[in-house]
């Protein structure tokens, strides 16, 4: 991995490539991926694996650890697409009346969410601010702000459970 990254050795991207694709496919399939899903996205991180061998960093991962995480963030992105409607599956025209009651509820109860929102610490509304409404990843928050992921996790579930208390 380190002649791929510091010299864009083709000959050890293509033992490394014989190595881990086959691995990488496996394990996606293994995911529940369908098979040839799997070998298209194995095909994909080994490219990225290719493009980002700059940013390798052997004290931080194994070449394993460190291929099998982009494996696994590939698989996730599949996953996320996956349940996204195609625009054929939305619905078309306007949507039906609410009933006069049921629009005073609706904005009580948004007016209440914002009260609970402007409530959380700065640090926890702002997370959920780019997570919720920016539709921002946990991972794209983390490149963003440059905290941990295991923070950014961490304090969105705190304000979550902070917001599901004050709605009641």
């Amino acid at each position: 991995m380190t002649a791929i990254r510091d010299h864009r050795d083709r000959e050890a991207f293509a033992r490394l490539f014989g190595h881990f694709a086959p691995r990488v496919k496996g394990f996606l399939m293994k995911g529940g991926t369908e098979a040839s899903v799997a070998e298209d996205c194995a095909q994909d991180v080994m490219v990225t694996v290719w493009n980002k061998a700059h940013l390798f960093d052997p004290s931080r991962a194994s070449v394993a650890t460190w291929v099998f995480t982009i494996a696994r963030n590939r698989r996730i992105d599949l996953a996320r697409r996956e349940r996204r409607p195609e625009p054929e599956d939305l619905g078309w025209g306007p949507e039906p009346e609410v009933a006069q009651e049921d629009s005073v509820a609706l904005q009580q109860e948004t007016s209440h969410l914002g009260r609970a929102l402007a409530e959380l610490p700065d640090t926890q509304r702002e997370l959920i601010e780019k997570c919720y409404f920016g539709d921002l990843s946990h991972r794209e928050i983390a490149d963003v702000t440059g905290l941990p992921l295991g923070t950014i996790k961490s304090r969105i579930r705190l304000a979550l459970d902070k917001l599901r208390h004050a709605m009641g």
